[in-house]
């Protein structure tokens, strides 16, 4: 029966012992290569980067420097790039043909409608709208392809050293590229903007449907802002190519910490999982 006990005792004491590193971010998984630059932390993520939202330090990374396609979280700088060159945000605009009828995730907008540009970063961001992200490009940078420079641009500002956007959505396209670190410094650049934070903050948005007699909803597709306490961000995004990815951002008692996974089955789970580990740092 003593042998049972201190067995017992022992299994319990060794299982303490593995939680405690792996939030402490010092178990990898034999099949998991962290990377250099941040804590070593294991992942289900195929990359990882966490870095503090008050100063965008690293704080935990896997393969947080490998190029991968960020599918619609590329929307991060998209949004980004247009509030900080579009100063009429208010008044109705016609949207471009060219955004009718895009493909993939969608507010199926129709030609002729009439949209305002604080509207359409809703659409954008919210409901992940592609065809938002067209009608921004064209608005703002007077064509996508002018747009995208821009998007690189800013990228740049941003201090993201292996990063080029091909578009302004997330679609597959061979030289569209980030990578986790990127990701989050782009999103640790965008959230110093107020207008950023509280678009991608907001649970969910009503705004006038032109031409209609009801209005418009669009509900947040980022479950971090309903299921994590002082979840207030950012971005979900999908592709065949690229997995499920998210950004994800929240903030406890004045501390900010931003996570990226990519290519990632459980993004919720891990993001949630890997922000509870930075909270509980001393």
């Amino acid at each position: 029966m003593k042998r049972t006990l201190i067995k017992k005792i022992v299994i319990m004491v060794c299982c303490a012992m593995f939680a405690a590193m792996c939030c402490a971010g010092t178990y990898v998984r034999a099949d998991e290569v962290a990377t250099v630059g941040g804590t070593a932390v294991g992942s289900s993520a195929a990359a990882m980067a966490l870095v503090d939202g008050d100063t965008g330090e690293l704080i935990y990374s896997k393969n947080c420097d490998a190029r991968r396609e960020p599918a619609s979280t590329t929307k991060i700088c998209t949004a980004i790039t247009v509030i900080e060159n579009q100063t009429i945000l208010d008044i109705p605009m016609p949207i471009p043909d060219e955004a009718v009828g895009v493909e993939g995730s969608s507010l199926y907008l129709q030609k002729g409608e009439m949209m305002t540009v604080r509207d359409l970063l809703y659409g954008l961001m919210l409901q992940s709208g592609n065809d938002c992200a067209t009608a921004l490009a064209i608005i703002v940078g007077g064509s996508v392809e002018g747009f995208i420079q821009m998007m690189n641009e800013t990228a740049q500002k941003a201090s993201a050293k292996n990063t080029h956007f091909a578009n302004p959505h997330g679609l597959h396209h061979k030289d569209h590229y980030t990578t986790a670190r990127d990701l989050c410094a782009i999103s640790y650049y965008a959230m110093q903007n107020e207008l950023f934070r509280e678009i991608v903050s907001t649970k969910r948005h009503t705004t006038p449907y032109y031409g209609h007699d009801f209005k418009r909803n669009f509900p947040n597709k980022n479950k971090i802002l309903f299921n994590y306490e002082g979840g207030n961000g950012i971005k979900t995004g999908y592709t065949r190519h690229s997995g499920r990815c998210l950004v994800s951002s929240a903030t406890r008692d004045g501390k900010t910490y931003i996570c990226t996974v990519l290519n990632c089955g459980d993004m919720f789970e891990e993001c949630m999982r890997l922000m509870d580990c930075a909270f509980a740092r001393k």
